[in-house]
């Protein structure tokens, strides 16, 4: 297994000191991509690493960065509702508007998946409600074809 592939694997497994040590040894590993295109940053958001996140990001990895998808750790975030890590992203210069492959933003995945708490974060962060994405469609237009009644009264 390369240096990277480990990499990630340890970032999975959650192991801090492990962790440490790799970015130690060779720190390049910041910036490196998975098959999938994820970052370290990425992937440790996705998988609700919230320890590893901060140490990430304390060891400058890039916070905007996005995967093959276009996505950022925060657009990953945003659809699962990890509030902790969205709260982190966004302290430490997340673009709240940031736009994925198919247009969509953190506030638009998080309307498509009924995040109430994540919608409310974004939105009193400067989330911007207007943004369309590829298809045409805003953050509210998601909340009602979904039948979300709490977003739809949040985003309208």
């Amino acid at each position: 297994m390369n240096d990277s592939a480990l990499f990630f694997n340890t970032i999975q497994s959650g192991s801090l000191e492990q962790l440490k040590a790799q970015l130690d040894k060779t720190s390049g590993l910041i910036k490196v991509k998975d098959t999938r295109g994820f970052t370290p940053l990425i992937f440790a958001a996705y998988f609700d690493k919230e320890a590893i996140v901060k140490i990430l990001i304390a060891q400058k990895a890039p916070v905007d960065d996005v995967d093959a998808m276009g996505n950022t750790a925060l657009i990953g975030v945003s659809f699962k509702g990890n509030l902790p890590i969205a709260k982190y992203l966004i302290e430490h210069g997340a673009q709240i508007n940031a736009q994925n492959n198919l247009g969509y933003t953190p506030l638009i995945f998080a309307s498509m998946y009924d995040q109430t708490e994540m919608v409310a974060l974004l939105l009193k962060h400067g989330a911007d409600k207007t943004v369309t994405d590829k298809s045409g469609k805003i953050a509210v237009d998601y909340a009602k074809d979904k039948g979300y009644q709490k977003l739809i009264g949040l985003l309208e």
